[in-house]
């Protein structure tokens, strides 16, 4: 009996032994494959490719009703997606718009108000840690993220810096002032200086945007197997007119009656022993070179879109577009002689519809129906919150942006804005409110005499030719308290 015992005892014992061990290696494969199936998850969330144009206008894309130069590569874009036509940038200048999007806040919320430059430093004031960008959302939703161009958001090593928020890689111009130079003497790549061969503020040899290109598109190649974000916020076509004369040029050289623009003009410094390299160089042909630059553009993106197909991951890759701000005129550029602003009022630095109403498109193949153009009313800060939407991930709370994607889809209910808004502190203070059709702006509030209030009806009145203001004193007192409502206060860009 108690061998019996025995070898029974035995016998439970290694069964169990066995289930248990069998049991553990289960949960080891059921955990293994749990990773697995959690990986190819993130693997099917889709690319982002987010291009910024810099300066251009409403107007300077052919399929916004440019006729004096093409964009066929990006007219394309708008045939294969969505367009639209009341999309709106984050300010009127470089800094804000770009703080606005990276952080789904309106000018009266997000850190960055205003082009804020700090002696000593190469780089603009920066974003704190505080702030939540795109970059770091994706992030968490398990993306590798490269940014590519002009970033403006904070020296090397500051808190601004894109690698400290969110980007795993950046390579461009950190600064925006040497970013007014096509042929710089470096540019960086992370916290490292590079040098750029044979320029030297008086020999231009590197053409800086064509390196950014050849960085963009290897990011692409490196992260083809897996999700990504490429923030591709280009120069082009801001001042300086600058570019290769090459057969880009060519097609433009001779088809306008040009306007020389020399260094008798205002903010003109010449490459030389002499130049200030944060101004703009002469141009004897400003209009054939902002074409050149604008179809120089339009041919990166279409390298982009060519580099995409390559890889063989266009049906997962969401291509958008849209620009920081309206036209510029420095540098010989002239808004009025392409109507780079499409017909709307005001061109950079303007709060009418000129300055901060520019071109948005968006592709996504076999989720956004072809052709297709939408009146949706949306700005820069809904960005944010329609990335985090399409990769279902969490974001905060207090953004001032909705999702777009029942609009991109269109399917479900689209949210749409009560209002929008906009501040800014140059010339004395400028604000500006949509709500509606109804358009609200005020020039110079700071002012001991503050500017007129100007009401206009987008509607009936796209151009903002009539102020309407008297007429509807009750929408004026509406738009006066949603001024004072949506801003907080920023003791780096005061309002009285």
């Amino acid at each position: 009996m108690k061998l019996t015992g025995l070898i029974h005892n035995s016998f439970v014992i290694a069964t169990t032994a066995f289930l248990f061990l069998a049991c553990k290696e289960t949960k080891k494969e059921v955990a293994a494959d749990k990773e697995i199936v959690k990986e190819e998850i993130v693997k099917q969330k889709p690319n982002i490719i987010y291009i910024l144009a810099d300066d251009l206008g409403y107007g300077d894309l052919s399929s916004y009703g440019q006729v004096n130069f093409k964009t066929p590569h990006i007219d394309k874009l708008a045939e294969n997606g969505i367009k639209f036509t009341q999309h709106y940038t984050g300010s009127a200048v470089c800094a804000p718009s770009r703080s606005s999007l990276m952080t789904g806040l309106h000018t009266g919320h997000t850190h960055i108000r205003g082009n804020r430059e700090l002696k000593g430093q190469e780089g603009q004031e920066p974003i704190p840690t505080s702030s939540i960008t795109i970059a770091e959302v994706l992030k968490d939703a398990g993306y590798t993220n490269g940014a590519f161009g002009k970033w403006g958001l904070g020296y090397i090593g500051s808190t601004g810096d894109p690698i400290n928020q969110g980007f795993d890689e950046f390579y461009g111009y950190n600064c925006q002032r040497q970013a007014h130079r096509y042929y710089p003497t470096h540019l960086w790549k992370n916290d490292e200086k590079v040098l750029l061969k044979g320029n030297d503020y008086t020999n231009t040899v590197t053409y800086a945007p064509d390196l950014i290109q050849k960085e963009t598109l290897r990011f692409l190649e490196d992260n083809k197997d897996k999700p990504f974000f490429a923030y591709v916020p280009l120069v082009l076509p801001h001042a300086e007119l600058m570019a290769p004369k090459d057969s880009i040029f060519k097609k433009y050289d001779g088809k306008f009656k040009e306007v020389p623009h020399t260094t008798k003009e205002r903010y003109t410094s010449d490459y030389g022993p002499d130049i200030n390299p944060t101004e703009y160089s002469s141009q004897d042909k400003p209009y054939a070179m902002y074409a050149s630059m604008v179809d120089r553009l339009d041919v990166y993106v279409g390298q982009i879109v060519a580099k995409v197909k390559e890889l063989g991951i266009e049906d997962n890759t969401i291509i958008m577009f849209a620009s920081d701000n309206g036209p510029h005129k420095e540098g010989g550029a002239n808004p009025a002689y392409f109507n780079s602003g499409g017909g709307l009022r005001g061109e950079k630095r303007d709060l009418y519809e000129g300055g901060i109403r520019t071109p948005f498109i968006v592709v996504w193949p076999n989720k956004i129906k072809a052709g297709t153009t939408t009146n949706m009313v949306s700005a820069f800060w809904d960005i944010l919150p329609t990335v985090a939407d399409i990769t279902e991930t969490t974001i905060p709370a207090e953004v001032d942006g909705v999702s777009l994607v029942p609009t991109l889809l269109n399917k479900g209910e689209q949210k749409q804005h009560q209002y929008l808004y906009w501040e800014f502190n140059i010339q004395k203070g400028r604000k500006a409110v949509r709500k509606g059709d109804y358009k609200g702006v005020w020039y110079k509030m700071n002012a001991d005499k503050p500017g007129n209030f100007e009401l206009y009806n987008l509607k009936n009145d796209e151009a903002e030719t009539t102020n309407i203001a008297d007429k509807h004193p009750k929408i004026v007192l509406e738009m006066k308290q949603l001024m004072k409502d949506s801003h907080t206060e920023s003791k780096l860009f005061p309002f009285k």
